[in-house]
């Protein structure tokens, strides 16, 4: 299935996303006796390597990339790093990632990072001052002057631009009838930015953050205003479930993802996934949906490795 959203260019053929993505409807009392009926966008099975949001955000970019190659930037534990190098390899394209944190490089690398480097990626680490100011127009071309790229396309942390914004659109396309809310666990923003403008105007998007610091609805604005030139679809924020920053996985988050995983067969991503399961059986507890109501949960990875 293709549509405006969806790159259709031979050089992606090799990636064999499986869209539209499956929904799946999960009978679960906690949100039964609210009401509430539940489904899961199944995002995590569009790609065995380009899992969820990552192939809808990056397909787009590697597509705009041509061939070149590509540079981006995350954390020692990033999936955008992952997917990003997983695609490479798939395409042969040669892949950058920017690390944040330069005394990263005289250490053993972890699991994630192993797996980048596995792919073919070669990383560059930088210290976290200069990582904060990657999207500043000079510190960048220092950057990439440094990492050796100063021809490579550039996509920035989490994948999140206009090219991305437009292709997660398709989301929402896809889930027009199926929803009265779809929700999504929000890092960078692209995704929920995305989603939202596909929904149809009875539809309302909800995001939960997985960071703190309250920033998040500004750079959804913007990223919308980037992608579409203004504000487009319903959404909304709840930011009370990201149990203190990302990567925290407290115990008791960690218990409900596990009693969720037993009770449905369904392996629950910890940093993303969990957060917004947690937040959802959160709000219909408190009333926050109307009986009647059917909310879409997308789940946008699984757990690593």
């Amino acid at each position: 299935m293709t549509s405006p959203d969806t790159p259709d260019a031979p050089r992606l053929a090799a990636l064999r996303p499986r869209l539209p993505s499956p929904v799946q409807e999960v009978v679960d009392d906690r949100f039964e006796r609210h009401g509430v009926r539940l489904v899961l966008k199944r995002d995590d099975l569009i790609h065995p390597e380009l899992i969820g949001n990552k192939w809808r955000k990056l397909a787009p970019n590697l597509a705009a990339a041509a061939g070149r190659t590509v540079v981006t930037f995350g954390g020692a534990y990033s999936n955008h790093l992952r997917a990003t190098a997983a695609a490479g390899r798939l395409l042969g394209v040669p892949t950058v990632g920017v690390v944040r944190g330069e005394e990263l490089a005289d250490r053993s690398l972890n699991p994630s990072l192993t797996r980048c480097t596995a792919d073919g990626m070669r990383l560059h680490f930088v210290d976290r001052t200069t990582y904060r100011r990657k999207s500043e127009p000079r510190a960048l071309v220092a950057i990439l002057r440094a990492a050796d790229a100063e021809e490579a396309y550039v996509v920035p942390e989490g994948g999140s631009n206009a090219e991305a914004v437009r292709g997660c659109r398709a989301l929402g396309a896809e889930l027009h009838g199926r929803a009265d809310v779809v929700a999504v666990a929000s890092g960078t923003g692209g995704t929920l930015a995305g989603l939202a403008a596909g929904l149809t105007p009875g539809q309302r998007a909800l995001g939960v953050p997985v960071l703190k610091g309250g920033f998040l609805a500004a750079d959804v604005r913007a990223l919308q205003h980037q992608a579409f030139g203004g504000p487009r679809g319903t959404w909304n924020l709840d930011d009370r479930f990201h149990f203190g920053g990302y990567a925290r996985v407290p115990d008791e988050l960690g218990s409900f993802a596990a009693d969720f995983e037993h009770r449905h067969g369904l392996p629950v991503e910890r940093l993303y996934v969990a957060k917004l399961l947690y937040g959802l059986v959160t709000l219909a507890g408190e009333g926050a949906f109307p009986r009647g109501t059917t909310v879409a949960a997308v789940v946008t990875g699984r757990p690593f490795p």
